[in-house]
C-alpha cells in the first residue's frame, strides 16, 4: 500500500564523477525513488527539469559538475517493504576501484522486480552503503549461476556497456543439455524475438522478425542421453542459449521455461535440482586501464556433483 506521499521543495543537484556519462532520465529516475516513470517523463518534456539553467533532452549525458533542477515531486511512501538485507557477502572474483565481478548462485535474481523484492544489486549496495556507485554491467538470469559485472564507476559502465554492444567481451557458459550433441563446434544463427504470454511472463522464440543473434557451441563431454557444452555468446539476447539450443532439440537440463518438462522431473529425482547454465569465463580488457583480463568461475558444487553421477551411471560416447 502506498500512503499519500509529501511534497518536496525545489532540489538543485551537482553531478560527481558517479552519475558523469548517466542519462538524465535514468539519473532521475534511480535518485527519484517512488515517482512513476511516466511523470519523471513529463516534468522532463515540460522544461521542469533545468540542467545549467537550460532545458534538456531525456537522453541528455550528465557531464561532472552539471547543475540540475529538480521541481517538486509527490512522493510516495511506501510502508511495507524495508531495506534489502545484507545477507551472505557473494564470492568476489575480482575487484579494483572500477569493477567488481561476483560469483553469483542459481536462485538469485540480479536486480529485484517481478515478484522478487531485491537482488544482487540491492544485496551489494546493502553490504557496502559507502560505495559512490554500484550499477549491474549485464544480467544473467535468475537461474543461471556465475560471473557477474557490477561497475563501481560511471566510465566503467559506460565503457563496458560500448565493449559488450561491440562484441569486445568474451561470455563463455556451461551448459548440460538432454540428446547427443554431434558437432565439436558449431555457430547457431537463429533470430530471436521477445513477446510475452497471456499470463504476461516474457518469453523467447526463434523467429524471422527477431534480432540477429549468434551462439558458437563447443562440444566438452557426451555421454548416452546428454551432452556438456560450452556456449560463447557474439551476442546477449534475452535467453539466448537456453532458445537457440531448444530450438535445434537439446533442450538445457533443468530449464522450467523451454525445457523438457517430464525430464526435468526425473532428472530432479536424480539430484539435478535446478537449470544446468554457469557463466563459466569472461574475457575482457579492462574498462579504463585496457589491461587484459580472464576470470573464471568452477561449476557449482551441486553442477559438479551431477556430473559426477552421470559419469557412474551414464555410458560415455566418445564417437
Amino acid at each position: 500500500m502506498m500512503g499519500q506521499g509529501k511534497a518536496i521543495a525545489v532540489r538543485r543537484e551537482r553531478v560527481d564523477e558517479a552519475a558523469a556519462g548517466q542519462r538524465i532520465d535514468n539519473y532521475l529516475l534511480r535518485i527519484c525513488k517512488g515517482v512513476p516513470k511516466s511523470h519523471v517523463y513529463r516534468i522532463l518534456r515540460s522544461g521542469e527539469v533545468r540542467v545549467n539553467g537550460g532545458r534538456v533532452a531525456p537522453t541528455y549525458r550528465l557531464a561532472e559538475n552539471d547543475e540540475i533542477r529538480i521541481p517538486p515531486i509527490r512522493l510516495a511512501e511506501k510502508t511495507a517493504s524495508g531495506p534489502a538485507p545484507a545477507g551472505e557477502p557473494l564470492p568476489v572474483v575480482f575487484e579494483d576501484e572500477a569493477l567488481l565481478v561476483v560469483d553469483k548462485p542459481s536462485g538469485k535474481a540480479v536486480h529485484g522486480g517481478s515478484g522478487v523484492s531485491f537482488g544482487v544489486i540491492e544485496q551489494l549496495r546493502s553490504q557496502r552503503p559507502d560505495a559512490r556507485l554500484l550499477e549491474l554491467a549485464h544480467r544473467i538470469d535468475r537461474e543461471t549461476s556465475g560471473l557477474l559485472m557490477i561497475a563501481k564507476k560511471r566510465s566503467a559502465l559506460t565503457a563496458l556497456h560500448d565493449m559488450m554492444r561491440e562484441g569486445r567481451v568474451e561470455k563463455r557458459y556451461l551448459t548440460l543439455v538432454a540428446g547427443r550433441w554431434a558437432n565439436p563446434l558449431q555457430h547457431v544463427k537463429e533470430p530471436l524475438f521477445k513477446y510475452l504470454t497471456p499470463e504476461g511472463e516474457r518469453r523467447v522464440r526463434v523467429s524471422g522478425d527477431g534480432k540477429a543473434s549468434h551462439s558458437i557451441v563447443r562440444l566438452v563431454r557426451r555421454w548416452s542421453r546428454f551432452s556438456l557444452l560450452e556456449v560463447e555468446l557474439k551476442t546477449g539476447r534475452t535467453h539466448q542459449i537456453r532458445v537457440h539450443l531448444a530450438h535445434l532439440g537439446f533442450p538445457l537440463c533443468g530449464d522450467d521455461k523451454y525445457g523438457d518438462f517430464a525430464l526435468n522431473k526425473s532428472l530432479e529425482a536424480e539430484g539435478l535440482k535446478r537449470m544446468f547454465l554457469h557463466a563459466a569465463r569472461l574475457s575482457f580488457a579492462h574498462p579504463l586501464t585496457g589491461e587484459a583480463i580472464t576470470l573464471t568461475a568452477d561449476l557449482p558444487a551441486e553442477l559438479q556433483s551431477f556430473l559426477a553421477h552421470l559419469d557412474a551411471t551414464e555410458p560415455r560416447k566418445h564417437g
